[in-house]
């Protein structure tokens, strides 16, 4: 039994109500359940009880057992000198107050209705499952899930925004700067994800400011931070870039990083590190001002416009510097732009219209609803379940339904299993 648990049934009173007794056969008659109290002190303030006909306006202390009270040393804190019910599953130790007067109180298992503790074993107490409700979350409402799917989007974006508002306050507020990291971060993909943000981070956004109206010179400044323009091979485009890099590293006093960094083990040649800092090269040098640019865009049709660029001719025949490959554009796929919508560009333009107190939700929500559902385990396993993602929006909501609430069992804060144990 979790104390958690017990609250849930102490807050939507899911017990029985018109005969609740206490340990002493005192009538207990509850008027107002309190307010929650997610600080320290008692569990529940300001409730209103009726003991034996007397009204009684006080706190409300939850535990499993009643001995917890002393457990926790509650008869040393003045905060709980203001409890008129201790409500406990288990009763198995008598609490005084200071008036030396046994503390009123409830042993609930004996009120509670059978059909929500069947409810509550199901979701916590049979066998290890990939999610608690797996077998129980068709049942549940589509208009239900449906309006707590758009909560857990929203709840998403606002843990994505917190790591934006970090780079925020160490770039003065410089939106341009702080979206060149997340391209960054996010042109790395999972597995080059760290190197390609601390490649962001190796200089100041000042010089790529200065350098990325010459192509030439904004490669140089990103392959040679990389670590990619320390070696010797025998090509006319290497050494001058390497020549610009070396001009930029002593004006600038730039410090490169480690090459091996960079992982191009297992991955597929498009994904290679070289193509995309070359991606990334593109982008800004054919953008000046990529930020201002996206706060007017909400059409997918039209993000797709802004970020078809295609690599240099250098690149179209080489995926190292080191061997030349058959030609192509090497552009920028739709679904590789749809993760930097999902994951750039959208949280950005959330945290920038939360600061100006004008989020546009429906614009949004709408862009995200036109991108294809992203394809992983997770989404797998909840379609298997029969619950499809339709599209971004809601394989998103999905991910942090699992990552924060089904992995860490809080099925009591979530709406799914909120429903499901008070049916």
């Amino acid at each position: 039994m979790r104390e958690e648990f017990l609250h849930f049934l102490w807050q939507y009173k899911l017990f029985n109500t018109k005969s609740l007794l206490s340990v002493k056969g005192e009538t207990i008659e509850v008027i107002n359940s309190g307010v929650y109290n997610t600080n320290s002190g008692p569990d529940f303030l300001n409730a209103e009880v009726k003991i034996d006909g007397q009204l009684w306006i006080g706190n409300i202390e939850i535990h499993v057992k009643s001995s917890d009270w002393y457990m926790h040393h509650h008869e040393r804190d003045i905060n709980y000198d203001a409890v008129t019910l201790h409500v406990v599953w288990d009763y198995d130790a008598e609490v005084f107050m200071k008036n030396n007067l046994p503390l009123p109180t409830v042993e609930l298992q004996q009120f509670i209705q059978k059909e929500v503790l069947e409810n509550y074993q199901k979701l916590f107490l049979k066998e290890q499952r990939w999610i608690p409700c797996e077998k129980q979350i068709r049942e549940v409402d589509s208009f239900l899930l449906d309006n707590w799917l758009e909560r857990l989007y929203f709840e998403r974006l606002e843990n994505k925004a917190g790591f934006i508002k970090e780079l925020l306050i160490q770039s003065n507020n410089d939106y341009e700067a702080v979206l060149f990291q997340l391209l960054a971060k996010n042109f790395g993909l999972k597995v080059n994800r760290e190197a390609f943000l601390e490649l962001s981070n190796s200089f100041d956004f000042s010089i790529l400011r200065k350098v990325r109206f010459n192509e030439e010179q904004l490669s140089a400044l990103l392959l040679g931070q990389a670590g990619f323009l320390e070696g010797d091979v025998k090509d006319n485009y290497y050494v001058q870039l390497q020549k610009e890099y070396n001009y930029l590293q002593h004006k600038y006093q730039l410090k490169s990083l480690a090459k091996q960094r960079f992982q191009f083990f297992r991955m597929r040649p498009s994904n290679f590190p070289t193509i995309r800092i070359a991606q990334l090269v593109a982008l800004y040098h054919r953008h000046q001002n990529l930020f201002s640019q996206i706060l007017e865009v909400y059409s997918l049709k039209d993000f797709y416009m802004l970020f078809s660029v295609g690599v240099n001719d250098f690149w179209k025949i080489h995926y190292t510097f080191e061997t030349v490959s058959k030609k192509s554009a090497k552009r920028l796929t739709k679904s590789f732009i749809d993760l930097l919508i999902i994951n750039t560009i959208i949280p950005l333009k959330f945290v920038y219209e939360q600061a100006r107190g004008e989020v546009n939700e429906e614009g949004l929500l709408k862009l995200m609803q036109q991108l294809k559902p992203e394809k992983n385990s997770i989404i797998s396993k909840f379609s298997e379940l029969k619950i499809e993602a339709k599209n971004a929006f809601e394989s998103q909501a999905l991910l942090e339904l699992k990552n924060n609430y089904c992995v860490k069992k809080h099925c009591l804060k979530c709406a799914i299993g909120n429903s499901l144990l008070r049916r």
